[in-house]
């Protein structure tokens, strides 16, 4: 258990809270998990997680989710009658002084990640109770990026009842 707790640590206070603070974030949000997934690596710097290699297959890379990401963020802004090119915004200015606390939509992936069951919590897991999902900016970004999440989220659940990490 230290291993798991060790895991999920290390996703969320380190790697997602990178992405968050560079995101000039005061939380640290399910887009900053999904990205850290993106980029995660096992212990050999040569290989990917399985849910890193999950998440590129299906076309999901650090780069095209940040692109679903500030297409789902237009959408949104349209919506309410707001017209936003963000490539016409400056960039998000970095404060390394920040400490993003857990929003709750990591608390609410956490939950159904652990509702997925028994086992080590790594970074398949964390996929899976983010493709659990069916609401909020994440889901939007994926439903806009073309991504089938049901078939993805089977495809990550079935590499956890088979034993993948």
């Amino acid at each position: 258990m230290a291993s798991d707790a060790k895991d999920v640590r290390a996703l969320l206070v380190r790697e997602a809270r990178t992405v968050a603070r560079r995101d000039g974030s005061r939380s640290i949000e399910a887009e900053h998990v999904l990205l850290a997934l993106a980029a995660t690596r096992t212990t050999s710097a040569a290989r990917t997680t399985s849910a890193a290699r999950m998440l590129a297959e299906a076309g999901l890379t650090e780069e095209t989710i940040r692109t679903a990401l500030d297409r789902e963020w237009e959408q949104s802004l349209a919506v309410a009658g707001v017209a936003v090119r963000i490539g016409l915004l400056p960039e998000a200015t970095p404060d390394e002084s920040r400490d993003p606390h857990i929003g709750d939509s990591t608390k609410l992936l956490l939950k159904r990640a652990m509702d997925t069951g028994t086992g080590r919590l790594g970074p398949l897991r964390i996929l899976v109770g983010i493709l659990d999902t069916e609401r909020g900016r994440v889901a939007r970004a994926l439903q806009a990026a073309g991504v089938d999440r049901a078939a993805l989220r089977a495809r990550a659940a079935e590499a956890l009842a088979a034993g993948d990490h």
